[in-house]
Order: C-alpha cells, then structure tokens, then sequence
C-alpha cells in the first residue's frame, strides 16, 4: 500500500504519502489564496523525499470537504486525474474528520466538536464522539448560532480558534488545519478495518462566492 493524499478544503494545502503503517513524507503550507499553485509543487516535494514515483502509488485519499469552492476543487479535481492517469481508486474522507483524528493522535479523548473557517463569518462544523466518530453530518453556521449546542464542548479548528466567544472550550495547542498525513493514515485505519469512504464529490454545502450577477446581459454579438 503506498497512499497518496491531499486536501484543500482548508487554508492548508497539505499533501502526504502513507505506506499502510506510517507517514513516509508529508508537506503543509498554509496559504488560503495560492491553493492551485502550491499543490502540484507539493506532491513533487513529497515524491522526492520519499524517494519514489507517482506510478508507485496504489490509492489517492483526498479531502472532499466541507470548503470554500475554489479552493475544494483544485484538491479534488488533481486527486481524481491522478487516480485516472494511475487507474488507481480514489478514497474521499471529510476534511473536518481528518482534523477529528490529528485531534485524537494529539491526544484528545472525549466528545468535542471542529470547527474551519468558512468565511462570511461563518464555520464549518462537525460534533464527534470520538476522534473517529463523527455524530451526524457537517453542517455550516454563524458561530452566534452555535454556542447553545456547542457549550462545554472541547473545540479544536481554526473556526474555533477565530470565533472563541463561541466555541468557549478552545485547544489552540491542537491542530487548527488540516495534515494529509493524518487524513492518510484514517485512510489507512479504514482500509484495513474496511471502514466506509465518501465519494469524491465535494460537499460545499452553500452557493459559490463568485455568481453571475443579476440580470447579467450578454453583449457578444449573434
């Protein structure tokens, strides 16, 4: 087994390869605008340092999500050329589920909740009872609206982190973006165990920034 994965679904363009018992490399940058022009660089560093070829890889793991569009969809449209260029299957995971488990590999037991960053002073968030259990599916909200059901809470994400007035329990000193060595290595806890995978399909979960503006009028001439 040698995974290849990565997510953008954060500020962190993040990319790792798993060998199925630990991490062989990884690479995390944290830069929110440069998305598409840091991943491909990224995955050559990682190659690299592992010594070895994308032929090598027999499966992709990538973060389907919850994201801001654009920066989604530079992850999950490389991850799934690899996988058709490789003809190797590509394995999604929710993105808020693999900071779930660097939050349990950190140490942290118990019922919490992630929070990412989701603009528009908003969040997307997920509640665990476990850092492998995921209760429920993820959703986004106004941090205002969550600090009811999110009170006494451990809270961990750089959501959490940005909007403390809500998520009151914060741990700043776990981790607040993505790792796509964590990402690979549940991917790897899944394939052994044969846990379930997402599609590749990205889970937005609201409109795209950037739309047509109304009553756009088209002046291209007939």
């Amino acid at each position: 087994m040698l995974l290849l994965a990565l997510d953008t679904a954060t500020p962190a363009v993040t990319v790792a390869l798993h060998d199925g018992e630990s991490v062989v490399a990884e690479s995390t940058q944290v830069d929110a605008r440069r998305h598409g022009e840091l991943l491909l660089p990224a995955v050559d560093r990682v190659l690299a340092e592992a010594g070895t070829r994308l032929d090598a890889v027999t499966g992709i793991v990538v973060g389907v999500g919850p994201g801001p569009y654009t920066g989604l969809r530079v992850g999950i449209v490389t991850a799934t050329t690899f996988a058709a260029t490789l003809d190797v299957p590509v394995h999604g995971l929710c993105t808020l589920d693999g900071i779930a488990y660097a939050a349990g590999q950190a140490g942290l037991e118990g019922e919490f909740v992630v929070a990412t960053d989701a603009r528009r002073k908003e969040v997307y968030w997920a509640r665990y009872a476990d850092a492998r259990t995921r209760s429920g599916e993820p959703a986004v909200d106004r941090p205002a609206d969550l600090a009811d059901r999110v009170a006494g809470l451990t809270a961990v994400g750089a959501g959490a982190v940005l909007y403390p007035d809500a998520f009151a329990a914060v741990r700043d000193d776990l981790p607040q973006h993505q790792s796509a060595g964590a990402l690979a290595a549940l991917a790897a806890e899944k394939l052994r165990t044969g846990g379930e995978f997402l599609s590749y399909q990205p889970l937005y979960l609201r409109r795209p920034d950037a739309q047509v503006p109304a009553n756009y009028k088209v002046v291209t001439p007939k």
